[in-house]
């Protein structure tokens, strides 16, 4: 062994076989060799063996750490950032891993907007639904003839008019020739005839509209001759009860009842002349939302069908009388107007109807269009799902939520924040007013004004009446509505009843009568549905970000944990061992 100094470095060199080993070296200062270049060997050994060891600091801790976890890692390219390369490599991988970063970014943003602004989707349903599980559809039937008139009398509604006219002029006594009960006539025929009438003043206040058409309106059972349900013939007076609509009064078959429909202030007696015993005959044990209650009957409330076919559906056998058609009212049509929806639903009569003419047959075959909800979205806003369920939306006059009872609840409400009153078939409490025959042209507008709120909005509420009217009218969550499909033929009575020699017996208690045969029914004994449910939930969110995290930069979970773990518990064992 030898002792080696060379430049500012001492060293004890063995030397075995022309071997080197390696050398002990310490570095003291370099005026202190120079100066003492007699230094005594084992003195430098002696300050070796005691020199204490390099300070820890957090910064080189850091740094090992990150080399370390840069060498190990399985994120693609960090490997390159911890290893002594030349410049130009170290750049070009820092700007690889800045352009995926940027594309990853971008992508995983695009699915994250989209699973914000549109979090639902509507696809149609994996398996069928049979036609028992939903109710037949409510039907709705309106005569084109309001009241029963004698030509030979000439009281048709013009007539009425023109003498009505020469009452307000004249000195308003009653005559034979024009009665108090003409004027009533009168005055409750301007709201459902197509004619605009307008009246500095009502002649006569509080009028009860709904009573008067009762009056006026031929006997049920003369229009209505024949029913039947599901292949077994029924009085039609069982099936059918009254209903009062803008367009007078109709008849309706399978819907809710009043106190099922609307809320307790709303005066049930002016939208529907059922009695209030009948109304609590049978419980309601079926909502759109959860469908018939488990163990239900055949029989249900509302009524449903076990198959499809004309023959388990209904057939009316519908009469009209010409003599009997004011033509000044509605001009020249005749028959009924035919309109299918939800049991639960309210719509307008004079939207979606189908026309059934005299001396007809019209085969109606339906077939559901439903959409059902998920119970996942659920707890989504309904902005965002772009629904409303029955637990979202409150109405102010209905108890179960629907596009059509909201529009026509905030119809009603903005007629009456124009006119200060609304028409006698809305739906009101006691104590907001009738429009009289004065104010006709005041809701006409305000509809006609509603509606282009509505266009030009882009929903069904206007700014101006937000104060007022609350009237954001999404569709229903779960909604039920009926295609149709019509085919019809002629309808020969006389030659029917000649060839059961009946002819003479039925035109003398029928004159004039002309009738028609109406029959609608399931198509098909299964449907498919739509339904809403998640475009991307929890779990698929965080798959898809995993998965353009995986693709881009090969970031998994145990990715995340390598991070916390060099970070944390490497570097603190580093800087405490």
């Amino acid at each position: 062994m030898e002792l080696t100094l060379s430049g500012d470095k001492v060293g004890f060199q063995s030397i075995t076989h022309n071997t080197i080993m390696p050398s002990v070296l310490y570095t003291p200062q370099k005026a202190a060799i120079k100066t003492n270049p007699t230094i005594d060997p084992s003195k430098i050994l002696e300050k070796v063996e005691e020199k204490p060891p390099p300070k820890k600091t957090l910064a080189k801790g850091i740094r090992k750490t990150y080399e370390e976890f840069c060498g190990n890692t399985s994120i693609h390219g960090f490997q390159y950032f911890g290893q002594h390369r030349p410049r130009k490599e170290i750049f070009f991988w820092i700007v690889v891993f800045a352009i995926t970063i940027y594309f990853c970014t971008s992508i995983i943003v695009r699915i994250y907007v989209k699973w914000y602004e549109t979090p639902v989707i509507v696809s149609f349903s994996e398996k069928s639904t049979p036609i028992w599980n939903i109710p037949f559809p409510r039907v709705t039937i309106c005569p084109e003839t309001k009241r029963s008139i004698n030509k030979t009398a000439e009281d048709t509604f013009v007539e009425l008019y023109r003498k009505m006219k020469d009452f307000e002029k004249g000195d308003r006594q009653f005559n034979e020739n024009f009665t108090r009960t003409d004027l009533e006539d009168t005055l409750t025929l301007m709201h459902i005839c197509n004619s605009i009438n307008v009246n500095t003043e009502p002649i006569i206040k509080n009028l009860s509209y709904t009573d008067i058409m009762s009056r006026m309106l031929p006997n049920f059972d003369k229009y209505f001759h024949t029913c039947a349900w599901f292949g077994n013939e029924t009085s039609c007076n069982s099936l059918f009860k009254k209903v009062y609509t803008d367009e007078g009064i109709c008849y309706v078959f399978n819907t809710l009842k009043a106190d099922d429909m609307y809320r307790e202030d709303v005066m049930k007696s002016k939208v529907t002349a059922e009695s209030k015993d009948k109304q609590k005959k049978v419980p309601l044990k079926w909502s759109l939302e959860e469908g018939y209650a488990v163990g239900s009957d055949l029989h249900t409330y509302p009524a449903r069908v076990l198959t499809s076919g004309s023959d388990a559906g209904l057939t009316i056998y519908l009469q009209s009388f010409l003599e009997e058609m004011d033509y000044s009212c509605n001009g020249p049509i005749q028959g009924f107007k035919v309109m299918l929806h939800s049991p639960d639903d309210v719509p307008s009569v004079t939207k979606h109807f189908v026309r059934i003419s005299m001396e007809k047959e019209v085969m109606i075959a339906i077939k559901p269009n439903m959409i059902t909800t998920s119970a996942d979205i659920a707890a989504y806003d309904p902005e965002k799902r772009r629904c409303f369920m029955n637990k979202d939306r409150q109405l102010r006059f209905y108890k179960v939520y629907s596009q059509n009872n909201c529009e026509r609840e905030c119809l009603t409400n903005y007629t009456l924040g124009q006119c200060k009153c609304v028409h006698f078939a809305m739906p009101r409490t006691e104590n907001m007013t009738i429009c009289a025959e004065d104010k006709i042209e005041c809701y006409m507008k305000a509809h006609k004004k509603f509606y282009v709120k509505q266009f030009k909005d882009g929903s069904t509420q206007d700014e101006e009446a937000a104060d007022d009217d609350d009237c954001n009218c999404l569709p229903a969550c779960t909604s039920l509505d009926f295609e149709t499909e019509i085919s019809e033929g002629y309808f020969d009575l006389v030659s029917t009843l000649e060839a059961y020699n009946s002819t003479d017996d039925y035109f003398a208690e029928y004159p004039g009568g002309k009738m028609s045969r109406l029959v609608i029914y399931f198509k098909e004994n299964q449907f498919i549905t739509s339904r809403r449910s998640e475009l991307y939930g929890i779990t698929e969110l965080v798959a898809n970000f995993g998965g353009v995290l995986g693709l881009f930069m090969g970031v998994s979970i145990l990715s995340v944990v390598e991070i916390i773990y060099h970070f944390t518990l490497r570097l603190w064992e580093r800087m405490m061992g």
